[in-house]
């Protein structure tokens, strides 16, 4: 089962290498797969940003992600 997430992107640096915002925690990803610009949203599948996410469909997928893990954690 292969599980992505959204990222929105904050700096990129020259290598193809960009820092990403996972809900307030940043982690460096790849993004030689895609065109990404700082601002886009990227989904990420093991640390590699293989497809640019529009917005919208972006914070719908991470409101779904909050929803999922507070009712796992809510024991």
């Amino acid at each position: 089962m292969c599980l992505a997430i959204p990222a929105r992107v904050v700096e990129i640096s020259n290598e193809g290498k960009a820092k990403a915002d996972f809900g307030g925690i940043y982690r460096e990803i790849d993004i030689s797969l895609v065109d990404a610009k700082v601002g886009d949203y990227v989904m990420v599948h093991a640390g590699f940003a293989i497809e640019i996410m529009d917005e919208h469909e972006a914070k719908e997928t991470l409101a779904l992600w909050k929803e999922m893990l507070e009712k796992c954690f809510q024991r």
